[in-house]
């Protein structure tokens, strides 16, 4: 395993505490469990109100965030889910293609998407990497969320709802 090294930017401050929905596949429930909790520890810190959404894997996350962003109900979204490794394609079809989902909302659609979904190879790596004592990418997922809200309402209404000490921007 690589080292990681503690290059997180700290979490941004809202006047108006942004709305979150976690979107999840629990088709790990112990390992969506671990990535929730995550996601929620790191998003209570920023005072976020929080929905949660259960959806059957990972390819329905994508259109699941998109009919959740019809109702501009939240800021942001939170994709939770895993992946492991099987012996067919199955695999490089479900991740690419929910990746690339999520990514298109926030490109094409300008959507805050946090993207948790893990892909491993085993079920030990999924639950290092969800445990919110060890890796927590559920609260990593939240951190980049928050961070695009916080970059969304800077550019959008003059920086009203963004508090920065510093005068440059900074981003997860």
């Amino acid at each position: 395993m690589a080292e990681q090294t503690d290059k997180a930017l700290p979490l941004p401050a809202f006047e108006t505490p942004p709305r979150v929905l976690l979107v999840v596949a629990p088709f790990y429930r112990d390992i969506a469990d671990m990535l929730i909790a995550g996601a929620r520890s790191a998003l209570a810190k920023a005072s976020a109100e929080v929905d949660l959404l259960e959806v059957p894997g990972a390819l329905e996350i994508p259109p699941s965030i998109r009919f959740a962003a019809r109702g501009a109900r939240f800021d942001g979204f939170v994709a939770l889910g895993c992946v492991i490794r099987g012996a067919t394609s199955h695999y490089e079809l479900v991740c690419g293609e929910s990746a690339r989902g999520i990514t298109l909302l926030g490109v094409d659609r300008g959507l805050c998407i946090g993207n948790g979904i893990l892909t491993v190879e085993t079920e030990e790596q999924a639950a290092e990497r969800a445990d919110p004592a060890r890796m927590n990418k559920g609260g990593g997922a939240a951190e980049a969320c928050l961070h695009l809200i916080a970059a969304e309402r800077r550019f959008e209404d003059g920086g009203r709802s963004f508090h920065s000490d510093d005068a440059h921007i900074l981003m997860a």
